[in-house]
């Protein structure tokens, strides 16, 4: 049988109410002109036909990014000098700041690049750690990537404070303000919060965290892992109360090779990894890659022409939010599915020998449901679904999982994550699938 009673949840198997239509097919043809304009979205280079069901392993990447990509690779020029391409460059990068402010919803502080989302935590964190008032201490969950944990774990033990860890829910796969209340005290320097994990899916509730914190706290650095959860549901960093938040573009329409990062005023300003002589609150080290900057304007103009459909606002930033809250509704509806049912097809919630981290009705998910299958492990579960045409991954309890399947009894998960561009009869082939296999 499937661990229902483990994960502490009611199973709920009433099919998908067919009344209740996704959020785009109130937009005729909508779906296809989004999925037009990303590359590879049903065909692998290698595989061949395949449905994308890997997207928090890295997302699809929009055209627009490829061809913008391969625009600035070609450009000799770098920025400050006296000629017009030069001066075209700094534009670009300027340009592609203010398109990072509104897609964050960030109205002060700075955004700049950097080797990839996991390096920019592991300096804003260091920089916190090291910059903080002496004493105290630094506190984080256990619901946390790696990343932002082992440069917790580091610079903590350099600058001599103790790090503690926030146990998370492991029936709802998330972390709420009640877990972190007991932790939080007048002496907590340094705070890091994960917006959503990449193994369960479940999103967590920044602004009531570091509401929390700053009460008990109130000139605490706040530091937040946004690398999950910045494809899925709108950012809104002003309403946040933070000091920092992170990204990776590849995992948000762009491409590999580069993360970004905010930073607020204050937090701009702490001591950090500097050139000397350059200003107090400059965190880009080298010569910037214009084509990061450019290419994460693409996934702006992306987010903005897509909310346009869903507001007549001509604000920016009101297209972007509805972009955002369009693509949460999305892939409610795709997580539904997957869980209730859809196209004549049983839902995870009424098969038996599948078990569903987090529990199945659980309002924390975000575009992604980790599964396990009675008597098989991952990986032959995600070989089996490959086979078929479906791209999923395989969760171990390593450094990466382990802290959300160990105390679950797991040795390991499927993770299966969507993106607002899949659509109901991928899921209803992923269900024709998995029945497949876990009926074997």
């Amino acid at each position: 049988m499937a661990n229902w009673s483990l994960l502490g949840f009611p199973v709920f198997c009433s099919p998908l109410d067919p009344k209740v239509p996704s959020m785009f097919k109130n937009h005729d043809g909508l779906i296809n002109q989004i999925r037009d304009r990303f590359a590879h979205v049903e065909t692998c280079p290698e595989q061949g036909r395949r449905i994308f069901f890997e997207n928090a392993g890295g997302a699809l990447t929009l055209k627009s990014v490829v061809e913008k990509s391969a625009e600035m690779a070609a450009i000799p020029d770098n920025q400050g000098r006296d000629n017009d391409m030069s001066r075209e460059l700094v534009r670009i990068i300027n340009q592609a700041k203010a398109d990072t402010h509104a897609f964050l919803g960030a109205s002060s502080g700075q955004v700049f690049v950097g080797e990839s989302g996991t390096e920019l935590l592991f300096r804003l964190i260091s920089a916190a750690i090291l910059g903080a008032p002496e004493g105290g201490e630094v506190l984080g969950s256990t619901l946390e990537h790696p990343a932002s944990v082992s440069a917790c774990e580091r610079w903590a033990k350099i600058a001599n404070r103790s790090f503690l860890r926030v146990p998370h829910n492991d029936q709802t796969g998330t972390v709420t303000a009640d877990d972190y209340r007991p932790y939080v005290t007048a002496d907590t320097r340094v705070a890091t919060i994960l917006h959503t994990s990449p193994v369960t899916g479940m999103a967590v509730d920044v602004a009531s965290i570091s509401k929390l914190i700053r009460s008990i706290s109130p000139d605490c650095l706040i530091i937040v892992d946004g690398i999950q959860h910045a494809a899925h549901g709108g950012l809104d960093i002003d309403s946040y109360g933070i000091d920092g938040y992170v990204i990776s573009p590849y995992k948000v329409f762009s491409r590999h090779g580069y993360g970004i990062a905010w930073v607020s005023g204050r937090m701009g300003l702490l001591p950090h990894d500097r050139l000397i002589g350059s200003p107090d609150d400059n965190w880009e080290l080298g010569t910037r890659d214009t084509g990061s900057y450019a290419t994460f304007s693409e996934v702006v103009n992306y987010f903005d022409w897509l909310g346009s459909h869903f507001t007549e606002s001509e604000d920016r930033r009101e297209r972007i939010k509805a972009a955002g809250v369009a693509i949460h509704n999305h892939e409610k509806d795709l997580t539904d599915a997957m869980l209730y049912g859809v196209d004549g097809q049983s839902g995870l919630a009424s098969m038996s020998k599948v078990g569903v981290i987090g529990g199945i009705d659980n309002p924390q998910r975000e575009g992604l449901v980790a599964i396990t299958v009675e008597n098989k492990t991952a990986e032959e579960v995600v070989s089996a679904l490959r086979e078929q045409g479906i791209r999923t991954h395989a969760r171990k309890p390593d450094h990466y999982s382990g802290n959300i399947l160990l105390p679950l009894g797991l040795d390991g998960c499927v993770r299966v994550s969507l993106c607002h561009y899949n659509t109901e009869h991928e899921v209803a082939e992923f269900l024709r699938a998995i029945k497949t296999i876990a009926d074997s």
